[in-house]
């Protein structure tokens, strides 16, 4: 018997090996920092309220820029959601298995916050399989069940940079009585297969081809707007008993409206207080003033993830007691002090974050992450309907004012009637400004003192009026420090205030006020000193185009930014030379430089650049080149030296 056994381990051999490095083509090595061998995910709708996501992936991780993003992986889940399965292996460069993922090294942590600004039941399980060597390959398997059917999970198996592809499938089976709906993007001809109906279950099925690495190009729209993907959702969904349709925004408006119907009743005497807004406040925009500022003076925010409480508000009476709430919480909560004042408002769903997308709107689907709120004041004689936008969570943000978190983008306005999509406040060129002062007082040594003072405005100010409320000085002069483009410099001093604002329509701004000791500044050369005047203005370089633009052009936000340097010249120098003045126009936008020599013997500096952004959100890749262009003519105006003599008195 033990002959026979040693006999068939012997004919048997060593286990085959799989997924060998050198198996992968050259093509997709190239600017690889990891390669997808394998990503199969099966989705199955077993009902209106539960779905499985299975998936299988393999990555090979060709060098130490690939390991922390996929040598290791983190499975979230929630009360709604539970972890089946995860299994893992890890494999040597000629495939050779090294080590199978053992139960112990399965870690499950929750993610909440240390600083007790988050309520949650979300989890992770996490596992860590890098490998000091490489390449080497990782095969994980995992299974996620789901009673939340609001979320269908999308497909992208290839959405970084420097990773490239071998191939990839999605199946997803569904009750033919619940159609899946879909939305492809950027699909290969021949992705997608046609739909199998088999008894009552229809299954759909797309596969991806090898695809080779692509890298960011400068001012690009984000890489996974630009890779394949397939977005999925439900027609029907259930989420703890609560059944809603994503027919249209109309129909998750209307299921996110009911959530909240009836949580809106505050406490008498908090609703008599109000009312005597009515009296005291006639103006309704005054009124609605003083309801925020009574919101940012009482409340504060804590995230709130606690099952449907990821959907569904907490009562207004809640907040009113407890003094917090999350951003529905504290939105609801303000929507109910308008209206016992005499203003109706409705809640917003928005997706919130100066990098978030804007929504598809063409496809019907939960994809936002935050809320607002949405008040519409009525023309009252001369003075026209206007509508308010209110951030609810932040105890700083200026009244009506959404910036660069929540707006130039749309939200879901949820009324009685159901969901609406529609546009949050446009922030244009006059919305993003900045004006700034410099008093320059140059020495005969070369080295200068400056004193600089910017006033920002709109989003120009949105990170500025962050680090006046929430940092300390020496974090403030550290970020202010870091985006200045001098090479040698001493911050002396720095304040940052909040700007006077002049109408209530005015946007918030804030003040800096800077010291700056410049050794080195101007070049001595013999009896002159060589100067370039543009102190601060300058624009970052874009990098030249190697070989064919592939992504779109993503311009920035617009933008106006106003520079005055009044330069004071030393003891016994003039102005040899002035560079001649720099007009520019262009789709792009205008730039516009120039020198004017003072009565007072002072020389001032001028600079203006309004930098345009077109309607439509990308330009075509051959744009580049012509934008670029412009770039560099503004890039050479700005770096335009001044010479200054020493006279000879």
């Amino acid at each position: 018997m033990l002959l026979s056994l040693l006999s068939f381990l012997a004919l048997s051999g060593p286990p085959t090996p799989k997924y060998q490095a050198d198996a992968i083509a050259p093509a997709l090595r190239e600017n690889a920092h990891a390669v997808v061998r394998a990503y199969d995910e099966v989705v199955t709708v077993k009902s209106a309220s539960q779905v499985i996501k299975t998936v299988h992936r393999v990555v090979t991780v060709l060098d130490e820029a690939g390991s922390d993003d996929y040598g290791q992986l983190a499975v979230p889940y929630d009360a709604l959601s539970r972890i089946n399965y995860l299994r893992g292996a890890v494999y040597d460069a000629q495939g050779h298995l090294l080590h199978q993922l053992r139960a112990a090294e399965v870690h499950d942590q929750g993610l909440g916050s240390e600083g007790g600004s988050f309520m949650t039941d979300l989890r992770m399980r996490y596992v860590d399989l890098r490998q000091p060597a490489t390449p080497y390959t990782v095969e994980l398997d995992y299974e996620v069940a789901s009673e939340n059917t609001l979320f269908y999970p999308d497909w992208q198996p290839q959405h970084s940079e420097n990773v490239s592809l071998e191939g990839a499938t999605l199946q997803v089976t569904t009750p033919t009585a619940l159609p899946l709906r879909f939305e492809e993007q950027l699909l290969p001809a021949g992705a997608a297969i046609a739909p199998v109906v088999a008894g009552n279950q229809t299954t759909y099925r797309w596969q991806l081809p090898a695809s080779a690495a692509m890298e960011e190009e400068p001012l690009a729209p984000p890489l996974d707007e630009l890779l394949p993907a397939v977005h999925l959702a439900p027609a029907t969904f259930e989420v703890q008993g609560h059944a809603g349709s994503l027919a249209s925004w109309q129909s998750l408006g209307q299921w996110t409206y009911q959530l909240g119907k009836g949580r809106d009743v505050l406490p008498p005497a908090l609703t008599a207080t109000m009312a005597q807004l009515m009296i005291t406040y006639p103006d309704p925009r005054a009124r609605a003033r003083k309801v925020y500022e009574l919101l940012q003076s009482s409340t504060r925010y804590i995230s709130v993830q606690l099952g449907l409480g990821g959907w569904q508000t907490a009562p207004a009476s809640s907040v009113a007691t407890g003094g917090y709430g999350d951003c529905k919480a504290l939105s609801n909560y303000t929507c109910a002090l308008l209206k016992a004042a005499g203003l109706p408002a409705y809640m917003a769903l928005v997706g919130a974050g100066a990098d978030h997308a804007d929504v598809r709107s063409s496809f019907p689907s939960s994809q936002f992450n935050h809320a607002i709120l949405c008040l519409p004041l009525a023309a009252r004689g001369a003075t026209p309907a206007d509508t308010v936008w209110l951030e609810c969570t932040s105890q700083t943000t200026a009244f009506g004012y959404m910036g660069s978190f929540t707006g130039n983008r749309h939200a879901l306005l949820l009324t009685p009637e159901g969901g609406r999509l529609v546009a949050t406040p446009r922030y244009g060129a006059q919305a993003n400004r900045q004006q700034r002062r410099t008093d320059l007082w140059l020495a005969a040594d070369g080295s200068a003192k400056a004193t600089v003072r910017t006033h920002r405005l709109g989003l120009a100010q949105d990170r500025y009026a962050q680090l006046l409320h929430e940092a300390d000085a020496e974090e403030q002069k550290k970020y202010v420090s870091n985006r200045l483009h001098l090479s040698h410099f001493t911050v002396t001093s720095l304040r940052l205030t909040s700007a006077p604002v002049a109408t209530p329509q005015a946007l918030p701004g804030v003040l800096e006020t800077l010291g700056l000791d410049l050794p080195g500044l101007a070049t001595p050369a013999g009896r002159r000193l060589l100067l370039e005047p543009n102190l601060l203005g300058h624009l970052a370089a874009l990098p030249a185009q190697v070989g064919p633009r592939q992504a779109p052009l993503a311009l920035p936000p617009a933008s106006l930014s106003q520079d005055t340097v009044r330069l004071h010249l030393p003891a016994g120098f003039k102005v040899e030379n002035l560079p001649q003045p720099v007009e520019l126009t262009s789709p792009y936008g205008v730039y516009v430089s120039r020198y004017v020599a003072l009565p007072d013997g002072t020389l001032q500096y001028v600079r203006q650049l309004e930098l345009r952004r077109p309607k439509s959100a990308t330009l075509p890749p051959s744009i580049y080149t012509d934008y670029l262009s412009f770039r560099r003519k503004i890039g050479q105006a700005d770096n335009a030296q001044l010479v200054l003599i020493k006279t000879d008195a």
